[in-house]
């Protein structure tokens, strides 16, 4: 029986569909898992739906807080003092008669600014030191690894409260002490996407095509890098508030009379007994933004690597 050998398709005519289907570009590798078909994937994700339901729940309540705290999170009624939860405040007042609720939903901004702030210090510190590095190896990327362990080996939360000690005990050094601390994870995770990446086709292409360092680095390697980073940023944004309260906590990041989640533990341990709202609602607060952000990460994780689809 003689064989038909399909046709190939005319230069600049559409793809024969019996020579099967179009590859994607030698120079994009991510190109078929980005898109539309990333966020209907997504939307069938139902861990990463609940995650970004409470994500997008936080957001909200940072932008709108001076409009749905119904009192005012700093100054507070003496007479109102240690008022468990009721019709009028319904998650009770804290030492000085503060309404707990509004701290709470005034305290989001602040925990969720320090999130985006930390993880945007180390996203940007440690994209640049990983891909350089990285990049030109030898002695320079020999040098900047060790350091990367150096840092690693000690305990982040330690490592921070060394940090914010030598800086100064602050909500901004924390914030700065948190992207330090977990800037060495970007470092890691970027090296070794462009040693995986740099020796590829598009990549020689483009180095034969005159293309300077630079732009080979920030214009073909780093875009198909993307996907781990936007990974590893969501779960670092819930990591960076549960360390940034625990600095808080211990008196080294936001300061009273400040309503972050940290702070307000901090300040109501002494009443557990006998007040036990006061910390309930703000450690449960911390749980379930954490909580959020790592749901939505996780789900990040399982749509944008190809490995892990189901």
């Amino acid at each position: 029986m003689a064989t038909v050998t399909p046709k190939a398709p005319a230069p600049g005519g559409p793809p024969n569909p019996a020579a099967g289907a179009t590859p994607p570009p030698a120079g994009d590798p991510g190109a078929a898992y980005r898109g539309p078909g990333v966020l209907r994937r997504l939307l069938r994700h139902r861990a990463a739906v609940l995650g970004g339901t409470i994500v997008l729940i936080i957001v909200l309540t940072a932008l709108l807080a001076d409009v749905i705290a119904p009192y005012d999170p700093i100054r507070g009624r003496l007479a109102d003092m240690l008022q468990p939860p009721s019709p009028e405040h319904w998650m009770g007042t804290d030492e000085q008669g503060r309404d707990i609720l509004s701290r709470i939903i005034h305290g989001s901004r602040i925990s969720l600014q320090v999130g985006l702030v930390a993880v945007g210090i180390s996203l940007t510190t440690g994209t640049l030191i990983g891909a350089v590095s990285a990049y030109f190896g030898g002695w320079f990327d020999l040098l900047v690894m060790r350091i990367i362990d150096i840092l690693l080996a000690f305990p982040s939360i330690l490592l921070a409260i060394a940090i914010t000690a030598i800086l100064g005990p602050s909500l901004t050094n924390a914030m700065i002490a948190v992207g330090i601390v977990g800037m060495p994870v970007y470092a890691r995770l970027v090296r070794a996407s462009v040693l995986s990446l740099r020796e590829q086709d598009f990549v020689q292409a483009a180095r034969a095509a005159g293309g300077g360092h630079g732009r080979i680095l920030w214009r073909h390697i780093l875009p198909n890098a993307l996907a781990p980073l936007i990974v590893q940023s969501t779960l670092s944004i819930g990591t960076a508030m549960l360390d940034a309260a625990g600095l808080s906590f211990l008196g080294l990041g936001a300061q009273p009379p400040a309503p972050e989640w940290g702070a307000m533990l901090s300040g109501a341990q002494v009443y557990i007994q006998l007040a036990p709202w006061v910390v309930t609602f703000p450690g449960l607060a911390i749980m379930v933004a954490v909580l959020g952000f790592n749901l939505l990460g996780d789900g990040l994780r399982d749509v944008l690597d190809p490995r892990l689809r189901r």
